[in-house]
């Protein structure tokens, strides 16, 4: 069993910053993929961000690219997305989510989700 909690959701003005964090725990990580989510209201959940455990690499969602970096914190079992240049169209609650790859998690078959933080960017 996967516990994730998220972390550092807010509200910010377009053009501003902000920092999600989600802490694992319950098992090692040896191999797994780690990833965000958003759903916005009214609309299904989408992919933002997914990285390996092992190796880093990533993968984006065009909407976001260049705007938002994944990364990992193999010691602290924390994965962080850090989010710039926000827009409106950004707001969603964020979910973070494990899977047993970073390719699982870029299809969406999702092993754990996180219970979400809020974003909201105003203009």
């Amino acid at each position: 069993q996967v516990q994730l909690v998220e972390s550092g959701g807010g509200l910010v003005q377009a053009g501003g910053s902000l920092r999600l964090s989600c802490a694992a725990s319950g098992r090692t990580f040896s191999t797994f993929g780690l990833g965000w989510f958003r759903q916005a209201p009214g609309k299904e959940r989408e992919f933002v961000a997914a990285i390996s455990w092992r190796g880093g690499n990533t993968d984006y969602a065009d909407s976001v690219k260049g705007r938002f970096t994944i990364s990992r914190d193999n010691a602290r079992n924390t994965v962080y997305l850090q989010m710039n240049s926000l827009k409106p169209e950004d707001t969603a609650v964020y979910y973070c989510a494990v899977s047993r790859s970073r390719a699982d998690v870029r299809l969406g078959t999702i092993d754990y989700w996180g219970q979400g933080t809020q974003v909201t960017v105003s203009s």
